[in-house]
């Protein structure tokens, strides 16, 4: 393990542990079950397939990535957070938050599947009582939101009250840029299965908080 700063303080430790360029966002891809190293690499947009090999590695050597196999008849290697990796979440969640109100974040930049699940879990204001699905191009998942509490797991979106379906970006310009739905889906980014009434609720449930004023 790197020992960049010889600092006792944790927060020093944890750059040690995951500061290294990608290291933060593979764990990201894995905040919602196991992938294949083909899968998390197709989700980072430029990271090759050394540079990937090497985070997965250094992550496992620390205790916070493990692979395993999958039993038949899928039978592949995959890699999946420890108790410990997924952890995490807070403090990744915590930190999206943080950096947000900078006036330099741009939410229309390309953004994963897994990325957009976790920015739900880490925005959601509460107030609706609704399963939502979400088909993201092969990957599937389902929102169950409470008054008070968005659970997110990776499945095909069956038996929900409504159903998106379309990039994570244009899902995001509608969340989260302001974009209209009727513009999403009559542009062909978006298909709506279910209420519109719902849709229209659900996505006005993820404010951005205010950016901060600039010295």
């Amino acid at each position: 393990m790197k020992r960049w700063y010889d600092d006792a303080c944790g927060a020093a430790f944890a750059m040690e542990l995951i500061g290294e360029r990608w290291a933060l966002l593979v764990m990201r891809e894995l905040m919602f079950g196991p992938r294949r190293f083909g899968d998390i690499r197709a989700s980072l947009n430029g990271i090759s397939a050394n540079v990937l090999t090497q985070r997965l590695a250094g992550l496992e050597q620390a205790g916070i990535v493990f692979r395993r196999k999958l039993p038949p008849p899928a039978s592949v290697q995959v890699y999946e957070l420890t108790s410990w990796g997924y952890e995490s979440e807070e403090a990744i969640k915590a930190l999206g938050r943080w950096a947000t109100r900078s006036p330099a974040h741009d939410p229309a930049l390309p953004l994963s599947a897994s990325s957009l699940m976790l920015s739900f879990r880490t925005m959601y204001a509460g107030g609706i009582e609704a399963a939502i699905g979400f088909r993201l191009g092969e990957e599937g998942f389902i929102a169950r939101a409470t008054d008070d509490d968005i659970a997110i797991r990776r499945d095909e979106p069956e038996d929900v009250d409504l159903t998106f379906s379309g990039t994570p970006v244009a899902i995001a310009s509608v969340v989260y840029g302001g974009r209209p739905i009727g513009e999403a889906e009559a542009s062909g980014d978006l298909r709506l299965d279910g209420s519109l009434r719902l849709a229209k609720d659900f996505v006005t449930r993820f404010p951005l908080p205010p950016k901060i004023d600039m010295p």
